[in-house]
């Protein structure tokens, strides 16, 4: 009986945005289209390169790279399984863990270091970054370069 009364709730409620996912809206969307046009003029003039990573990836990278007990990975973390394979997937929480993975998986250190940034949409479930805005544009520059031991001269 519950479930009859809950779908028949979903069909009369008008659809809204998730929680804590908000739309962008004029004017406030020029703004953001303002902000990320100066960050990508900045970074390049800089010699920073665009890289962009997916908004999914597996629930292993972020558990693995930012260890099973911190704030992100127990709280803030919006994982799933997949229905078609059954993969362990989670919306990214943030975008440094996605830029070493694909600057791993793509062996960009071997060609030589590389001046990257990112905007990405990230998602978080807190309480916390709910109130800031849970799905937030993240501007990050990052350098990565491979660091190659020298011999010293005996």
């Amino acid at each position: 009986m519950a479930e009859q009364q809950k779908a028949a709730k979903t069909e009369t409620s008008p659809l809204r945005a998730v929680k804590g996912m908000n739309d962008l809206l004029p004017p406030e969307s020029a703004r953001w289209e303002w902000f990320e046009d100066a960050v990508r003029r900045v970074m390049q003039r800089y010699g920073y390169a665009a890289i962009r990573t997916p908004i999914v990836e597996p629930t292993a990278l972020f558990v693995r790279g930012l260890g099973e007990v911190t704030d992100i990975v127990e709280k803030e973390m919006y994982s799933f399984t997949d229905s078609m394979n059954g993969d362990q997937l989670t919306l990214r929480p943030e975008g440094t863990a996605g830029v070493v993975r694909a600057v791993t998986e793509h062996s960009l250190l071997y060609e030589g270091g590389k001046r990257l940034y990112y905007l990405a949409r990230c998602s978080a479930t807190s309480a916390r970054r709910r109130a800031a805005t849970a799905s937030s544009i993240r501007p990050a520059p990052r350098r990565w370069a491979f660091m190659a031991r020298t011999s010293m001269p005996s």
